[in-house]
């Protein structure tokens, strides 16, 4: 009977591994399939648990609302009854048109702060470092607003009927409720395949339904009906230049005037379907009016003329108002069964690759399924429900594919996702952690494909930035600062040096080329795209970097990303030399180059021969008196221990200069450092802490780290919370910022894989009395592998190992090893002592 037993477990572990596979290369999977499976795989606990998000009622807020997209197109689903409300997103919807990223006055303010850090006047340097500021960003902004009024007697509608959710597995939102003896439902998602949102609104009963619907914005606009189309075309313009950075809130920003013609125009269009018996109708030229309907089924179309960083708008070609046409004719073809088919192909192809179940001690095995997410979350800090961590991981991978695909702009802030013409923080990418975070998760997620936009965008930062750097630095290679727009801006923000002042925001993103590297082995990509990026930021740091009075290299000026400390003289400064954060960043570009080098065959190039020389020359990484890791060049005084940043700490999450094994003093000067700062903080910091203890292999407390992230936010006293989670589980800085959504799906990789391209580290990290069984399929590890692991009883039992070329690694679980060698098209199982039991074609 044992035998038996243990047959069917591995039978079993290789099936689902095997359909994992098969996503990865051909598609949907059967959702009646996965279920079973992962019952299976549990020795017949039933773990499988939707993967939904649920509401109570109607969105009161923005941050309640269910947000659906396609990379490029996005919504936000208010779920009102009498009323719906669309929020319309498209990610090339900016203010502004390209600038000159320069300063001629730069190079002649930077002498004089050069000087004044050299005689240690690190106050006053920070005070001339202004003048070493640039303009802010532009800013994200919306389409406008979908609007459907249905007729008076939806308010009277049942509540406890009253049912939203959003489907990760399909991407699907729905919102149901009934009135009187009428069932009505609302399906919406965002076709990638087709370009299209794409909703179908029906009732119960035949002739039942009836409603108007019309666009708005807040952008200067026009709309006109097409009553034989029955469609809606609206045509509207940003501003060319953005409204003032500190415009009071009291201020209608919708009556500053601003010129049509100059900034980028935008287009959507509406289509509306109906069942036979319904009829559509113009109101006033503005609406449509659909009435005694089975079925009605909405194609929403937008665009705009965006044609680049580098082209004018008024210089475009582009016809935003002609491809949404086009666009919505090229859909005529398919109906709605066809339309959701071929999103839900496309979906899944990406989402499908990797899937977590965990389950809890005895102490939380009865976890009662709340009635709403909201509800989950309020709940969490009682039950440690794993499976709204397993809920949060997925949806960390949901917004990525919903909000960054090959094509698209990169996730910015908020991803794609945003309802206000001055969101906070312009909505803006920002290149001191949160855009670099956005894709922490996008490699190990086993979802590569959707981080290509960033690399499209640093192509777009580094012809910019080669100005920048040659202008502002008198320096060769190219440069990126703290934030930057559509408009690919290099020069640093306007304001104050301690956020301004910060010429690494291209370096770090530079890194994230080898990785992508490391993890797909994709080595045309490196020659390409990769390693011509590391190139041009290599040069810069090279020319950046002068020799200090200690005979090191330094960075001068240099801070640490929105940090101050108090100078020897007791004053308030931020800038100084060779900030923590500095060096490790060029340390891990430096050695990116030269690993890539390798590979590339250009290790006798003059450029690598300068990095290698370079590289001696580099500070260490330094330890204070109190056994933490220095921020700063000197041991200064921190006057804000607590800081959100953990800047410093970058040399072992996200880089690898840093390592338990190699460095062990270091990692315990780490510890100490997480220690001081404390467990308080915004989602991002939140997020990144638990990465870093992951790293550590300290389980309890990145587990720690991550329970923090579950406390519910009331979006109307935000103010009084650090982090947390919104009811649509869009994570808090407060306010809203997408990153942690990612930084949390990174953290949770972490803990249950880690590698290098020659080490695989399993479960490292694993919380074994939290998370005592489970199983995870899917996940990618660096040198090409992809990784599925099932454990029981906080020990492994087995796990699976393919490639999809001949890699050789070392296991590692537990502190014993073993050697491994995978050959393409095969999957190799191994048991809990590390063994290979198992080979199987694919």
């Amino acid at each position: 009977m044992a035998e038996k037993s243990s047959f069917f477990v591995h039978f079993s572990f290789l099936l689902l591994f095997l359909s994992i596979i098969t996503t990865c290369g051909e598609g949907v999977r059967n959702p009646v399939r996965r279920s079973s499976e992962r019952r299976a795989l549990m020795d017949g606990q039933d773990l499988s648990r939707p993967l939904k998000l649920t509401f109570g009622g109607p969105s009161r807020n923005w941050t309640d609302a269910i947000p659906i997209g396609n990379g490029r197109l996005g919504a936000t689903i208010w779920g009102g009854v009498s009323s719906e409300t669309l929020n319309i997103n498209e990610d090339t919807i900016w203010t502004g048109v390209p600038a000159d990223y320069t300063n001629p006055n730069a190079p002649e303010a930077l002498a004089e702060v050069r000087r004044l850090v050299d005689v240690r006047n690190y106050a006053e340097a920070t005070s001339e470092a202004v003048k070493l500021s640039g303009q802010p960003s532009d800013v994200y902004q919306l389409v406008g607003d979908l609007n459907l009024e249905f007729d008076s007697s939806h308010r009277k509608y049942t509540q406890n009927s009253y049912r939203r959710e959003l489907d990760l597995e399909t991407a699907v939102a729905k919102v149901s409720y009934s009135v009187g003896a009428v069932d009505f439902s609302r399906e919406f998602f965002a076709s990638n395949p087709d370009q299209v949102i794409v909703a179908k609104i029906y009732g119960s009963k035949p002739g039942s339904l009836s409603f108007k619907v019309s666009f708005d914005s807040e952008l200067h606009h026009h709309s006109e009906t097409n009553p034989k189309a029955n469609q809606i075309l609206m045509r509207g313009s940003c501003r060319p230049k953005r409204l003032p950075v500190n415009l009071k809130k009291s201020i209608n920003a919708t009556n500053i005037p601003y010129d049509d013609h100059k900034g980028l125009q935008f287009a959507s269009i509406l289509e509306v379907r109906v069942s036979n018996g319904g009829s559509v109708s113009s109101l006033g030229g503005k609406k449509l009016s659909v009435e005694k309907a089975d079925w009605a089924v909405l194609l929403l179309a937008a665009s705009s003329n965006f044609d680049g960083p580098f082209t004018m708008p008024v210089d475009s070609k582009r016809d935003p108002a002609k491809e949404c046409v086009n666009r919505i004719s090229s859909v005529q073809k398919y109906s709605y069964s066809d339309l959701y088919a071929r999103h839900l192909g496309d979906y899944q192809k990406l989402f499908n690759r990797v899937s977590l179940q965990l389950s809890g001690s005895s102490a939380n095995k009865t976890v009662q399924q709340a009635a709403s997410t909201a509800e989950r979350v309020r709940s969490f800090k009682t039950n440690e429900d794993p499976a709204l961590v397993e809920l949060l991981f997925q949806y960390g991978r949901y917004l990525l594919i919903s909000s960054s695909r090959p094509g698209t702009q990169v996730a910015n802030l908020q991803g794609i996702w945003n309802r206000d013409i001055q969101p906070p923080w312009d909505g803006a990418p920002h290149l001191n952690i949160n855009l670099q975070m956005n894709y922490w998760h996008s490699l190990p997620g086993n979802i590569r494909e959707c981080q290509e936009p960033l690399f499209d965008y640093m192509s777009a930062l580094a012809i910019n930035g080669r100005k920048t750097a040659q202008v502002n630095y008198g320096a060769s290679g190219w440069v990126a600062h703290q934030v930057s727009d559509i408009w690919a801006k290099t020069s640093p923000d306007r304001g104050e040096a301690v956020w301004a002042l910060w010429p690494m925001g291209g370096a770090w993103l530079c890194t994230h080329a080898w990785e992508h590297y490391t993890y797909t082995m994709d080595r045309e990509f490196l020659k390409k795209k990769g390693y011509p990026l590391l190139e041009g930021c290599t040069s810069f740091l090279l020319d950046w970097l002068i020799k200090g009075k200690d005979g090191f290299l330094q960075t001068n000026p240099s801070t640490s990303p929105e940090h101050m400390f108090t100078a020897p003289n007791g004053k308030p400064a931020s800038v100084s030399y060779s900030s923590t954060m500095d060096i490790a960043i060029i340390k891990e570009v430096f050695a990116d180059i030269v690993s890539a080098s390798e590979i590339l065959g250009k290790t006798n190039d003059t450029l690598i021969g300068k990095v290698i020389a370079a590289q001696s020359k580099l500070p260490l990484t330094r330890i204070s008196k109190d056994g933490s890791i220095m921020e700063w060049a000197e041991d200064f005084e921190d006057p804000e221990v607590h800081h959100r940043h953990v800047s410093h700490l970058f040399g072992l999450f996200p880089g690898h200069t840093i390592t338990v094994e190699k460095s062990p003093e270091l990692a315990k000067a780490v510890e100490a450092t997480l220690k001081k700062r404390g467990e308080e903080g915004p989602g991002w910091s939140t997020t990144w802490k638990a990465a870093l203890w992951a790293r550590l292999h300290n389980s309890e407390h990145a587990y720690r780290m991550v329970t923090h992230i579950f406390d519910l936010v009331d979006p109307l006293n935000e103010r009084n919370y650090e982090g947390g989670l919104y009811s649509n589980m869009f994570t808090a800085h407060p306010p809203f910022q997408i990153d942690a959504n990612f930084g949390f799906a990174a953290a949770v990789s972490e803990m249950l894989v880690q590698s290098t391209t020659k080490d695989l580290h399993l479960l490292p990290a694993l919380p074994a009395d939290k998370w005592p069984n489970g199983i995870v399929k899917g996940l990618r590890a660096r040198g090409g592998v992809t990784v599925s692991i099932k454990w029981m009883e906080g020990n492994l039992v087995e796990f699976g190992l393919w490639s999809e070329q001949i890699v050789s690694t070392r296991i590692v679980y537990r502190g014993i090893s073993a050697a491994a060698e995978l050959l393409p098209g095969k999957v190799f199982t191994f048991d809990k002592d590390l063994r290979c039991i198992r080979t199987e074609k694919l």
